[in-house]
């Protein structure tokens, strides 16, 4: 019962200070309290995290199950990024301490961590993000289809923005005075009108939205309602 219980407890008395902290002036230093808790929770999550990471990986070499080369490179990455972060190796000298190894900076890209997060990870993420440049491409081909109202929309709404960012916009619709009542139909006119007020009220309303979807589930897990986040055994 108590391993039920003592969560809640904590959870609750966390979220109240935190809220109270937020409207009284004379308990804002109660919220910094809470917020150091929380980096130490974290803290200690990037530790758990990092033992699942090699568990669950270490698992798959050991089986030889589908993919376990990519876990091995996992591993591998893992072990290495660690080792340069930790002894910081090739750490360029504090002006400082310089007979101090440790003083040093190691996200310079003199130092193995920087060089790999530059000339490495920086790269393939860069990769990755155009490769999913395609993927979406694809995806609006397919969902561009005017099957129904909606995708009549989108296709229109979309076929202005692309065009309005293109020399064809102000070649086909350039021409109409900008004081004019026809200046409406300019794309350029139009693709603000969609960008700055239609887009902006539809972002507006789905992030009110979910600021009430959060307040909510703070609420439920304050008072103890939704008790999802604790074991089941």
């Amino acid at each position: 019962m108590l391993q039920r219980t003592i969560p809640i407890l904590i959870l609750a008395a966390s979220g109240a200070l935190l809220i109270i902290a937020y409207f009284s002036p004379f308990t804002t230093s109660w919220g910094e309290v809470v917020v150091d808790w929380f980096n130490v929770l974290a803290a200690v999550a990037y530790v758990l995290g990092a033992g699942n990471l090699l568990a669950v990986n270490l698992e798959k070499v050991s089986a030889r199950r589908a993919g376990w080369a990519y876990a091995l490179l996992t591993l591998l990455s893992f072990g290495a990024m660690l080792a340069f972060g930790l002894f910081k190796i090739g750490a360029v000298p504090n002006a400082d301490n310089p007979n101090v190894h440790f003083a040093g900076s190691y996200e310079s890209t003199q130092s193995a961590f920087g060089w790999v997060y530059e000339y490495i990870l920086s790269p393939l993420t860069a990769t990755m993000f155009a490769l999913l440049a395609f993927y979406v491409a694809s995806a609006a081909f397919r969902a561009f289809r005017a099957k129904n109202l909606e995708a009549i929309l989108l296709l229109g709404t979309a076929f202005i923005i692309l065009l309005a960012q293109t020399a064809a916009g102000m070649f086909l619709t350039g021409w109409i005075p900008e004081a004019s009542m026809f200046a409406f139909l300019r794309l350029d006119w139009m693709k603000v009108a969609i960008t700055e007020h239609i887009q902006t009220a539809g972002m507006r309303a789905i992030t009110i939205g979910i600021a009430l979807g959060i307040a909510a589930t703070s609420l439920r897990l304050i008072l103890g309602i939704d008790k999802s986040y604790l074991s089941k055994n």
